[in-house]
């Protein structure tokens, strides 16, 4: 979960990245976020209005320095999207709509304020900032990503991490999900041009096509390993965790259970165990 991805990662977080991408890192760092949330800011370099994608934890001092870094690049905040529901880019949704007087818009109706849900292929135009919606249920069942065509990047929430691997969080994330995600993502990359990824945590990588295709053959690894530890008589989730993950630092383990449990599901559904 801390190896490095291929590409040039960006010596520091945070800051305009892309001529319409700029990145307010959260104040909440863990081993489980890296060096924090990355709460995007994306416009037109021409336009006024600005869109912020994952807002963060209930941070007011946080939510406060994105409207403010907004303004100072002489950006109003016109609409709050999500791309999935976790806490950790989620939590501070509702405050930052007060702060803006925005509408928040998720794939999960739950986490909507407004009218307006997202749904694939979906595409938001404030601006004239052209960001296309593109489903990746796995991470969770209500993950997204977003294609910024104009800047070839994508911007990938949890799907894909600047740094290490994440998790299929089960029982909500499967999979099966996350890897036909993966494999849209790599035909994103291969046919739509696709270069950066502009991840929810951990720097940018500028070899998006590297990245999902190492994704991949992690993934592939990893439920070879988790196959032969169940043939090899570990029995428990946890057992095969402590078996195939035991070079992962320990306060990873209760996600990698997550992620061992999607796997072994898996694995029972194409009668593989």
């Amino acid at each position: 979960m801390t190896t490095t991805l291929p590409g040039q990662p960006q010596p520091t977080i945070g800051g305009r990245v892309t001529p319409r991408a700029t990145c307010v890192l959260a104040p909440n760092p863990s081993p489980m976020t890296l060096d924090g949330t990355n709460t995007w800011i994306v416009a037109e370099p021409d336009s006024d209005l600005a869109v912020v994608i994952d807002p963060g934890p209930l941070d007011e001092g946080h939510l406060t320095n994105v409207v403010e870094v907004a303004r100072a690049a002489g950006k109003r905040v016109a609409l709050t999207l999500l791309t999935h529901g976790h806490h950790d880019h989620a939590e501070g949704a509702a405050r930052f709509a007060e702060l803006t007087g925005t509408n928040v818009r998720a794939l999960d109706p739950a986490l909507r304020l407004g009218d307006e849900g997202l749904a694939p292929g979906d595409v938001i135009t404030t601006g004239g900032m052209e960001l296309r919606v593109v489903p990746t249920p796995g991470h969770t069942s209500d993950s997204l990503c977003f294609h910024l065509p104009a800047d070839a990047a994508v911007l990938t929430g949890d799907t894909v991490l600047g740094r290490g691997t994440t998790m299929v969080a089960h029982p909500d994330g499967r999979l099966g999900d996350y890897l036909d995600s993966l494999r849209r993502l790599r035909a994103l990359a291969v046919d739509g041009g696709v270069d950066t990824v502009l991840p929810g945590h951990g720097p940018v990588l500028d070899d998006a096509k590297g990245a999902v295709e190492f994704y991949l053959a992690h993934r592939a690894a990893r439920l070879a390993q988790v196959e032969t530890a169940v043939e090899s008589g570990w029995a428990t989730p946890g057992e095969v965790v402590a078996h195939v993950y035991a070079d992962v630092d320990r306060a990873l383990w209760p996600a990698a259970e997550l992620s061992v449990r999607a796997q072994l599901d898996y694995l029972r559904e194409h009668g593989l165990i």
